[in-house]
């Protein structure tokens, strides 16, 4: 298994999910710049206005101030655009899970304590019935026969 396949495995399974993805994106951001002004000089003459587009792109914003022009450079921003829809996705999901598994835990420990508070009456009610109980087997015994 590739490297990076483990570590998201790892994240995903630690629950911190959210500072992968802002490192893996944020990283994306640079490196999309980049090549923007690499591949478009003419919209994107500085690495600063790719960088800047990159990062106004991922986060689905497009202020518009700043647009690809040139056949490379709008299949770089689709690109851009689906990774940053995912991203924001990713991000949804994971703060969701993240309030859903909190919400599920405090349900558990709710439940645990009911059946705790249950199982204790439970084992005072057959306490006293066994002491009745006795009691009863006792008067009986003790009892003169008719």
């Amino acid at each position: 298994m590739v490297r990076w396949e483990q570590r998201a495995k790892g994240a995903v399974a630690s629950g911190r999910v959210f500072p992968y993805l802002a490192a893996t994106t944020a990283s994306l951001a640079v490196l999309v710049g980049f090549i923007a002004t690499l591949i478009d000089r003419k919209d994107f003459p500085t690495f600063g206005t790719g960088l800047w587009w990159a990062i106004v792109t991922l986060g689905t914003v497009g202020y518009g101030d700043i647009v690809p022009t040139t056949a490379w450079g709008r299949v770089l921003g689709g690109f851009v655009i689906v990774v940053g829809i995912t991203f924001i996705s990713f991000l949804t999901a994971t703060v969701t899970s993240y309030f859903v598994s909190v919400d599920q835990e405090a349900e558990q420990a709710r439940e645990r304590e009911f059946r705790v508070a249950g199982d204790n009456e439970t084992r005072e009610l057959l306490r006293q019935l066994d002491s009745r109980l006795a009691a009863i087997e006792k008067a009986l015994r003790t009892a003169p026969p008719h």
